[in-house]
């Protein structure tokens, strides 16, 4: 990924968190018919060795599990908030006009070789730790014991789990830290107006150094 030092983010914490924020991914494989990319949602867990791995299970109809039973290198991109940044917005803009749109983002990519796990026992507690994690703050939160134990075992004949140990994990946060702090201010209220809270939060809350 391209990332001029800016924009990088290297604590794991922090992208650990922004994975767990938004879960929903773009998991990226190759294989003799090229490239292959779908949505999947990720869970992420920490491994007592500081490192950590991700979760998920596919359909097992889908064509791209042949792909991860090869055990290559896959790439999972997960997206939090973006949006477009107008020349507007700076206040210098008014002084030389030497200003361009862009856009602000923020994104994480994991890199790892895939395993695919048929057992239906992991698959139970991937889909109950997922479900879990998306359910935990609602009033009345589904569980997978509100379901019928037969439809239930039906379900899970037709997915297969992948564990994708992380080997390389890099983030972007590309957030106007290269302008200047009036400029910067200037995209916060105009991303707030434009209704984009979380971006305008992310560029106000980004430490410059």
């Amino acid at each position: 990924m391209y990332c001029p030092s800016v924009f990088a983010e290297e604590r794991s914490e922090v992208l650990h968190a922004a994975i767990r924020a938004h879960p929903l991914a773009t998991l990226v494989t190759h294989g003799a018919a090229g490239l292959t990319a779908n949505l999947v949602p990720f869970t992420l867990v920490e491994l007592e060795d500081g490192g950590a791995c991700l979760r998920a299970h596919l359909a097992r109809a889908n064509p791209q599990v042949a792909e991860l039973r090869l055990g290559s290198e896959v790439l999972v991109i997960f997206q939090g908030p973006a949006a477009y940044v107008s020349p507007s917005w700076y206040p210098s803009k008014q002084e030389h006009g030497k200003v361009v749109p862009t856009w602000n983002y923020m994104v994480v990519q994991a890199r790892g070789c895939a395993a695919v796990i048929d057992e239906a026992d992991w698959l139970r507690r991937q889909v109950d730790h997922l479900t879990r994690s998306q359910e935990q703050d609602r009033e009345q939160p589904w569980s997978l014991e509100d379901a019928p134990e037969a439809y239930l075992a039906g379900q899970l004949k037709g997915i297969v789990g992948v564990e994708i140990p992380v080997e390389r994990l890099e983030g972007k946060w590309k957030v106007s830290q290269n302008q200047p702090p009036a400029n910067r201010s200037g995209v916060v209220a105009g991303m707030t107006a434009d209704g984009h809270a979380a971006m305008a939060a992310l560029v106000a809350g980004r430490e410059v150094t």
